[in-house]
């Protein structure tokens, strides 16, 4: 079902989340091809923009594969943050601003951004306002329902944010505290989704198309927003996209299918990256794809101490092989 974001067509209700070393336009042509509706570049550093930072900047680079995408921005003071956001408006492919309000980790909250914005409302009315006022491009946010179990302003923070001009909201359904532990919160996001007028994204323990569903219908959500979920596993954006369309839960793809897969992902962030930089940030997404396959615990490690793209190619094949191998001797001992 299509739906919108200010003026950018979203053509479905699966959106990938930001994830930092992870969503990258090597990972998000991948999961566009896949069937995501949206995707969403890793978190980008205000200050890294404001300096020029080459790899900052070579973080925003957007392929035409990608549309529609979104940019994530994330900072301390209003200030930094407008010029960051005018910087993505006028000098990048993106179609969206995103507004990070949510990450919980000390390095970002120490600087007074991500989650820090959690306990104040009237500080996430304030930069948003600025940033919607700076831009011509259509501005989401997105947070957690609070900074603990003590402070959670959930709705205060998301009406803060509508009333600001945000064009749509995210909330992952876990407070600053819980980090990624412990379960998300849905009736707090289902409070969220029932108070809002902008299209909303439900985000947090969405690890199936059944999860999805539940989260578009009991929740109220406009949209689901998938995360940890789709790392090495891009086949349950095709799987949720499908089920939500047609209530049929497609079959989990091969080893075959899956290392496919892996290789492309490996080759695009290799040339989007470089051999060296490609491959080892490639290694921490090997594990994923080989997850739940047999026989697969020596090549993870091989792959993690590989060096360079032919030799995880290699490892890749050879383990294909040998799988084929398996296969086939089992085959003839059920003749």
């Amino acid at each position: 079902m299509e739906w919108k974001i200010g003026d950018v067509t979203i053509p479905n209700q699966v959106v990938v989340a930001p994830m930092a070393g992870v969503t990258n336009s090597a990972f998000r042509i991948i999961c566009r091809e896949y069937g995501a509706g949206l995707v969403v570049c890793e978190m980008i550093s205000d200050r890294g923009i404001m300096y020029k930072n080459k790899k900052t900047l070579d973080m925003m680079f957007v392929d035409p594969r990608e549309h529609p995408m979104s940019i994530q921005i994330f900072g301390g003071t209003k200030e930094t943050l407008v010029q960051a956001a005018k910087f993505v408006d006028q000098n990048t492919a993106a179609d969206i601003i995103d507004i990070n309000m949510g990450c919980p980790v000390n390095k970002v909250v120490k600087t007074d951004a991500g989650a820090r914005w959690l306990l104040d409302p009237n500080k996430v009315y304030e930069m948003v306002s600025y940033v919607t006022d700076a831009v011509k491009k259509p501005v989401t946010v997105k947070m957690r329902t609070g900074w603990d179990k003590d402070h959670i302003y959930a709705v205060e923070n998301a009406l803060a944010a509508e009333r600001a001009g945000a064009s749509a909201l995210a909330m992952h359904g876990r407070t600053r505290k819980q980090m990624y532990e412990g379960h998300a919160d849905w009736n707090i996001l289902k409070e969220v989704a029932s108070q809002l007028h902008i299209p909303f994204m439900g985000n947090g323990d969405v690890r199936t198309p059944q999860d999805a569903k539940r989260m578009l219908e009991d929740v109220g959500a406009d949209a689901v927003m998938m995360g940890r979920a789709v790392e090495g596993n891009p086949w349950i954006l095709k799987q949720t996209t499908h089920y939500l369309q047609t209530g049929e839960l497609l079959a989990e793809p091969t080893p075959e299918e899956k290392i496919a897969t892996a290789k492309e992902h490996l080759h695009r962030l290799c040339e989007l990256k470089g051999d060296r930089t490609g491959s080892h940030e490639f290694r921490g997404q090997a594990t994923y794809y080989l997850k739940g396959i047999s026989h697969s615990a020596r090549t993870k490690v091989a792959l993690c101490n590989a060096d360079g793209e032919a030799q995880m190619d290699e490892i890749f094949d050879k383990f294909l092989e040998k799988n084929a191998q398996r296969k086939a001797r089992q085959q003839r001992i059920a003749q």
